[in-house]
């Protein structure tokens, strides 16, 4: 069935991508550890715990920032230490670890309440000349007009541990429109458990200007923003959990991400991911970004702790 598009609910305020940029937007601080040191707002979520793209995002911005000429970020390695409280500035402290002529390195940590949440390695590349190849994603998938947005599959449904706070959140709340191939996993697991999934992502609305960041550099900080969602989901999808069993527990563990190549993100890209592992009380899935015309942007991988009841 055709999808809502970017238009409001009828009776209801548009959804917009307003939370991501608001995320990323960062304010200068004196350093207390580092080189360099800035703050960020976790944003509003339903959870006990901030939403991990936020420390991951807002991390991305505040290495970008530290980095002059023409390099750009291609590599991130980061660990989730603590939880982050919802509302409440993070400090980001930046290392500068290398300065070379075609490479530099930071390192950043995130801090609140006095203690470390979360830390990372950001590589930046000048680029030079060289081959290029990038992997193709085969698989037939619907176009994303044809799947329904998370508020329409949502609208009339109940069940689990949802809630109107995170019905509101999953179908409006998260910046970015989201289309899974097969259904989402928000209530139920719907067909076979496969190790696989995509899905279709775009902001609901043209994403803002970041003070401090470039058009380019603010693309790359949503990408590192919107993955964090649904990195899980294959693994859930193959365990035959759904976000809303009672009593299920995630967080992320640790997250790696490398940007292949510049692209568009106010168009729809195509989310490709797979569950790899899954034992002990973790699981481990990857993912690649495509835009509509198969070009291969940035590669996902990301661990987490995954506690059903």
């Amino acid at each position: 069935m055709p999808g809502p598009g970017r238009g409001p609910e009828p009776g209801g305020a548009p959804p917009t991508s307003a939370l991501f940029t608001e995320a990323v937007t960062l304010t200068p601080v004196p350093a207390e550890h580092f080189d360099l040191a800035f703050t960020a707002v976790t944003q509003p979520c339903p959870w006990p715990k901030a939403y991990g793209g936020d420390l991951v995002a807002a991390a991305a911005a505040a290495a970008m920032r530290s980095v002059t000429g023409a390099k750009t970020l291609h590599s991130m390695h980061g660990y989730f230490l603590r939880p982050a409280d919802i509302g409440a500035p993070v400090r980001y402290e930046v290392e500068v670890i290398r300065d070379g002529r075609g490479y530099s390195t930071r390192q950043v940590r995130g801090h609140q309440n006095g203690k470390p949440l979360y830390v990372c390695l950001a590589n930046f590349a000048a680029g030079e000349p060289g081959g290029t190849f990038h992997a193709e994603f085969t698989e037939v998938v619907p176009d994303p007009e044809d799947l329904p947005g998370s508020r329409e599959y949502l609208r009339g449904r109940s069940g689990g541990s949802m809630t109107e706070e995170s019905r509101a959140y999953w179908s409006a709340g998260r910046s970015f429109d989201m289309r899974h191939v097969p259904g989402p996993l928000y209530l139920t697991v719907e067909g076979r458990r496969l190790p696989q999934q995509a899905v279709w992502v775009r902001p609901f609305d043209a994403l803002r200007t970041v003070e401090g960041l470039t058009g380019p550099q603010r693309d790359l900080a949503a990408l590192a923003y919107v993955c964090d969602y649904t990195i899980l989901e294959p693994v859930l999808r193959v365990l035959g959990l759904a976000w809303a069993d009672p009593g299920l527990v995630t967080a992320s563990l640790d997250h790696a991400m490398w940007f292949h190549r510049p692209g568009p993100v106010d168009d729809w890209l195509l989310y490709a991911q797979e569950a790899v592992a899954a034992d002990a009380g973790r699981g481990l899935g990857t993912g690649r970004f495509f835009t509509r015309d198969h070009r291969h942007l940035a590669t996902v991988v990301q661990e987490g702790m995954i506690r059903p009841a």
